[in-house]
């Protein structure tokens, strides 16, 4: 659960860091949260790994769940466009992080049972 939460917390640093990114362009001063969100997510991501979660597992969710709260939040606050096949991208990108999640389960539980497997 802890390394979940500190996932959670990576990702949450990462869109903060590129939505503050964006918002930056405008008002400098938004620089400060670009830095402290980006070193902060890989410091915290870097934490996640530590506490055991598969790099391709931890990567995959980092990374697809900080694309889909950017592009939805952008839209939200910035007025980006978020298209029907944008919506169809992001649905893709989490069907694939969760493929990865489930072989990654599956992985996991193939060395239990071939210990368990008379020879």
């Amino acid at each position: 659960m802890r390394k979940w939460l500190l996932l959670t917390a990576a990702i949450l640093l990462e869109v903060t860091a590129t939505l503050s990114l964006r918002g930056a362009l405008d008002h400098s001063a938004l620089y400060v949260p670009v830095v402290v969100g980006y070193v902060g997510s890989f410091t915290v991501l870097a934490l996640v790994l530590r506490a055991g979660l598969a790099l391709g597992v931890a990567y995959g969710v980092w990374g697809a769940s900080g694309v889909a709260l950017t592009a939805i939040l952008a839209a939200l606050l910035f007025g980006d466009p978020l298209t029907g096949v944008m919506g169809l991208g992001i649905a893709l990108v989490i069907a694939g992080v969760l493929c990865v999640e489930l072989g990654a389960q599956s992985a996991r539980a193939r060395p239990a049972r071939e210990e368990e497997a008379p020879s």
